[in-house]
C-alpha cells in the first residue's frame, strides 16, 4: 500500500509512529465503547429487569415509544431534562468564563510550568471527590465558603447546596473548575494558530486590546469555540460522579440529571432495557449535533 502510493521509507516510518500513538486509545475506546454499545442493542427491544433477570420477553419498539405515551416516563424524564438543559447552558458560559480567561492569559503573560500543574491538577481529581468537596465547601452550617461569605456579608443567608438554586448556581461552577485547564487547552491552541503578522499588522493600525480580540483573535478561534461547544455539549450530558457526590440518587432531587434517570432505572428501580433505550433516545440527537458542528469546524477552519 505503501509502494503503491509513492511514500518514502521516512514517510512511511512516520505513518506507523503516529498509528503506535492512537493504538491504545483506539482500544480502550472500542473495548469500552463500541463493543458494549453493540452488545446492548439485542436489550432494548426487550423488557429486560436487570443482567441477571432469569426470564426476558421481546417487546419490540415498545422502549422507543413509552417516552412519547406514557406519563409516568414524561414526568421522570422531562423534569431531568429540564435541568440537564439549564445546566448545559450555565457550564457553557464556565468553559469561556475560566477557559477562554485562562488561555488569553496564557497567551499574553506567557505564565509555564507551575501555571499550567496548578490548573490541570482540579482535572487529576475523580469527581466524586470535588463533589464531596463541594458540599463540605457549601455546607450551610459549617462550609467554608459560606463562612466566609457571612462574614463579610456578602450573602444574608448560607447557600443551600441542596436546593434548586444551589444546586443549579454551584455545579456548573464545579465542573468549570475542574475542566478550566483542558477548555483553556482547547482555546491555546487557537491563539497560537493566529499568524502573528495580522496580530502585528492590528497593532500597527492602531486597534487596542478589545479590537484585536473581537476582530483578529476571536474570528479566527472559530474552529477552537466549536471544538471547546461540542465537548461542553457532551460532558454536560455525562457528568455523574458530582451528582452522586451532591446527593442526586437520594437527599437531593434538584441534582437528578438525566445520566442519573438513567442510572436509576438501570440499577434501582430495575428497569435496565427501558433506562438504556432512554439513553439512546437523547444520545443519538447529540450525535446528529456533533456531526453538524464537525462540518462546521472544518469549513471554518483557517
Amino acid at each position: 500500500m505503501f509502494k503503491s502510493q509513492g511514500v518514502s521509507h521516512r514517510q512511511k516510518k512516520l505513518i506507523l509512529t503516529q498509528y503506535a500513538f492512537i493504538l491504545p486509545q483506539l482500544i480502550l475506546f472500542v473495548g469500552l465503547t463500541i463493543v458494549p454499545l453493540f452488545v446492548a442493542i439485542p436489550i432494548l427491544f426487550t423488557d429486560m429487569a436487570q443482567f441477571n433477570d432469569p426470564q426476558i420477553n421481546p417487546v419490540g419498539w415498545r422502549n422507543f415509544t413509552v417516552l412519547f405515551t406514557d406519563p409516568s416516563i414524561q414526568r421522570d424524564y422531562l423534569p431531568a431534562l429540564q435541568r440537564t438543559l439549564v445546566f448545559v447552558f450555565l457550564n457553557y458560559t464556565t468553559v469561556f468564563i475560566f477557559g477562554l480567561s485562562l488561555a488569553l492569559l496564557m497567551y499574553e503573560v506567557g505564565f509555564k510550568g507551575g501555571f499550567f500543574t496548578v490548573i490541570y491538577l482540579p482535572l487529576m481529581l475523580s469527581g466524586l471527590a470535588v463533589g464531596y468537596m463541594a458540599v463540605m465547601l457549601f455546607s450551610k452550617g459549617t462550609g467554608t465558603v459560606n463562612l466566609l461569605l457571612l462574614e463579610f456579608k456578602l450573602i444574608s443567608k448560607a447557600f443551600d447546596i441542596y436546593s434548586p438554586e444551589g444546586t443549579a448556581f454551584i455545579l456548573p461552577l464545579l465542573v468549570g473548575w475542574r475542566y478550566a485547564g483542558y477548555n483553556m487547552a482547547i482555546f491555546l491552541s487557537g491563539l497560537l494558530g493566529i499568524p502573528d503578522e495580522t496580530i502585528d499588522a492590528s497593532v500597527v493600525d492602531g486597534a487596542s486590546y478589545w479590537q484585536r480580540l473581537w476582530h483578529v483573535y476571536f474570528p479566527q478561534m472559530i474552529p477552537s469555540f466549536i471544538m471547546a461547544t461540542t465537548m461542553c455539549l457532551i460532558g454536560s450530558f455525562a457528568v455523574f460522579d458530582e451528582l452522586v457526590a451532591m446527593g442526586a440518587l437520594y437527599v437531593n432531587p434538584e441534582a437528578k440529571l438525566l445520566s442519573v434517570l438513567f442510572f436509576t432505572y438501570g440499577f434501582q428501580v430495575e428497569r435496565l432495557a427501558m433506562g438504556m433505550t432512554l439513553a439512546v433516545e437523547t444520545f443519538l440527537p447529540l450525535v446528529v449535533v456533533g456531526v453538524l458542528l464537525q462540518r462546521l469546524q472544518r469549513r471554518m477552519q483557517y
